[in-house]
């Protein structure tokens, strides 16, 4: 396959960035274009994503606390920006595109200042720190939701809407419809806090779901992603209700996991909307009070004004008023299959291939050599 141009990612090391890179960088690739990732030491931990990809490792600018804290950061930004110029040299990249995260600020700042075309890519509903940053220098700034908080009046001319990157077995689900709940059947319900669990799920949840009126309490089969810490306590509060529940720290078959359920109860992370949109199956969103400008609030709002989700402040997520949202979503099966149908009209399946045409639109046409067919061998160079 002949390589026709060649894009850089950037995306800091956790889930709500890394993935919907990667979903970019498949698709690129796809395409017959070349794909380097920047990312931090944390990128490189996510099993299954850019296999086959050139990864570099960036030292990222974390900002501590204290003037100290503030210097290294510093340092760090003005390494990073070097090491990203050296590499730019190499690959001479027609776009650069970052995700946010802290690696993002210095591959962006030495991008501009090469008048590298580059973007970046917002998945939450409010633009993050990095990106706010960035988004005076960068020629686009695509986003996941129609509104976005922070997104000044003089920027809006560069904002092009074209949702949320998702894996593609995530997508595929959308062929699947969403599980009817049978009578007497079983009541599948799939607990979930991201790639690191929430506690208060599994604090609140077991007691929740046991306050559930009997013909749906008596069907439950429960999946249950928790924290390493606390999936013992999880166990032991399902096993005394009587509820037959799996509880596991890690999850491998998400998707999977997904497909067959029929209600999910989760955090509010731009990644669970977007997959849960993506899939089309219902929700009760409890969005992470502590998450920089409220933005799990703002990112759990769309889905569940359209009717796809529930949304319950952490405040307010009790066992009582957990079982009552529970029991309204699932009344009958109609109410539940409509709320999925909900959940699915507000997804963005086509968000990769619009966000790709976007990137094609920056990136400037490049002569290269033909390159192997991809996948291109990997190989993983600390920039620090």
């Amino acid at each position: 396959m002949r390589i026709t141009q060649s894009f850089v990612l950037v995306a800091g090391g956790t889930g709500g960035h890394m993935v919907p890179a990667h979903a970019l960088g498949q698709e690129l690739i796809a395409r017959g274009h070349g794909v380097t990732l920047i990312t931090d030491k944390r990128g490189t931990r996510f099993p299954g994503l850019f296999e086959g990809v050139d990864v570099q490792v960036m030292r990222a600018g974390r900002v501590g606390s204290g003037p100290l804290g503030w210097l290294r950061a510093l340092g760090d930004i003005v390494a990073g920006r070097r090491m990203a110029g050296r590499l730019y040299k190499r690959v001479k990249p027609a776009a650069v595109i970052g995700f946010g995260g802290y690696p993002a600020l210095p591959a962006l700042l030495a991008a501009t200042a090469r008048d590298i075309p580059s973007a970046i890519h917002e998945q939450n509903a409010v633009l993050g720190r990095t990106n706010r940053l960035l988004a005076p220098r960068v020629e686009a700034i695509a986003t996941a939701y129609d509104i976005v908080q922070r997104i000044r009046p003089r920027w809006q001319g560069k904002v092009e809407l074209v949702g949320n990157p998702v894996r593609a077995e995530v997508l595929d689900l959308r062929m699947r419809p969403a599980p009817r709940l049978e009578p007497g059947g079983p009541f599948r319900v799939l607990v979930t806090g991201g790639s690191q669990g929430a506690t208060i799920l599994s604090t609140v949840v077991p007691d929740g779901l046991a306050a559930l009126p009997e013909p749906l309490r008596a069907h439950l089969s429960v999946v249950h992603q928790a924290r390493p810490e606390d999936a013992d306590q999880a166990r032991a509060r399902y096993a005394a209700h009587g509820i037959a529940a799996e509880v596991h720290t890690y999850l491998a078959d998400m998707p999977e996991r997904l497909a067959v359920s029929h209600l999910v109860i989760a955090r509010a992370g731009a990644s669970t909307i977007a997959e849960l949109t993506a899939a089309g199956r219902p929700a009760i969103l409890v969005p992470l009070p502590s998450a920089m400008d409220d933005h799990q609030t703002f990112n759990a709002r769309e889905m569940a004004e359209s009717g796809g989700a529930r949304m319950i402040a952490q405040a307010d997520f009790t066992p009582a008023s957990l079982a009552a949202a529970i029991a309204d979503m699932a009344a009958t099966a109609d109410t539940l299959a409509e709320a999925a149908a909900f959940a699915r009209a507000a997804g963005r399946p086509d968000a990769v291939e619009r966000l790709a045409d976007l990137v094609e639109r920056l990136g400037r046409t490049t002569d290269l050599d033909p390159l192997p067919a991809v996948p291109i061998p990997v190989r993983k160079e600390a920039l620090a």
